[in-house]
């Protein structure tokens, strides 16, 4: 897409080298979310060059993202970006429609790179979940974190559900999302939702620093760490065992075509 396309949308992407940011653009209303920011946010990711190693995601202003756009509530909101719209679809082409929507989040936890979410102000609802799409999380100190969609009767669907519970457990996080309370900045690094919480204006040179930090390994380094991680969880002793050393023969063979 092109920058006009993205900024239609309320989007930003800057890429410099091996760094893409991804800035949610739309501070008068507190970088609110709506269906086509979510479609845009799928084609940034299929569009993503190879050599970008760190993605990383904010809102303009003083807030990360208040969430949904509460004009998908209005009734006068055409078509699909529109609650209503969504209910004239049938119940296939509508979970068509949010696994469309689904996309915007899912790229960020590609083996490719690490992303991380920089947060300041509120990650409401789908901003809650796009900060969990990703694989780090800084957070200034003013930082409010929610998953509100219980307060609209409605269900956490832009892939947040996963995370959350990898992050916090299943109790910590049923209630995090039933009672759709705020987690403070305090409390998100104390119960493993983000690495770090720090004053506002040191915000943007922390992250500048986690990124170098990054970038530092040799470029395959971070991507197999990042994929024998991701799902070890899910994997027994024999299969994480197996992947490591075929991991670590693509390593040595990379190190040692960088001596040669």
């Amino acid at each position: 897409m092109t920058p006009e396309e993205l900024a239609a949308v309320g989007l930003r992407l800057d890429v410099d080298g091996p760094v893409a940011t991804v800035t949610l653009d739309r501070p008068d209303v507190r970088n609110a979310q709506t269906p086509a920011m979510w479609l845009a946010l799928g084609e940034i990711g299929r569009s993503l060059a190879d050599d970008v190693r760190v993605v990383v995601v904010t809102g303009e202003g003083q807030s990360f993202s208040a969430g949904l756009d509460r004009a998908m509530l209005d009734p006068a909101t055409p078509g699909e970006q529109s609650v209503l719209g969504l209910l004239a679809l049938s119940d296939e082409e509508a979970s068509a429609r949010i696994e469309a929507f689904q996309q915007g989040f899912t790229w960020l936890r590609d083996p490719r790179f690490v992303s991380i979410a920089k947060v300041r102000g509120h990650a409401i609802g789908a901003g809650f979940q796009l900060a969990l799409s990703c694989d780090l999380r800084v957070v200034a100190d003013d930082a409010k974190l929610s998953m509100k969609e219980s307060a609209l009767g409605l269900v956490p669907d832009l892939t947040g559900t996963k995370p959350l519970v990898e992050h916090v457990g299943y109790a910590r996080a049923l209630e995090i999302c039933a009672t759709a309370r705020v987690v403070t900045a305090e409390e998100a690094v104390r119960i493993g939702l983000a690495t770090a919480a720090v004053p506002g204006d040191q915000l943007d040179a922390s992250v500048a620093d986690l990124v170098t930090a990054l970038l530092t390994p040799m470029p395959g380094v971070v991507e197999e760490t990042k994929a024998l991680l991701r799902g070890a969880a899910d994997r027994d002793l024999d299969e994480q065992r197996r992947l490591e050393r075929e991991a670590q023969v693509r390593r040595f063979r990379a190190v040692a075509a960088a001596l040669a």
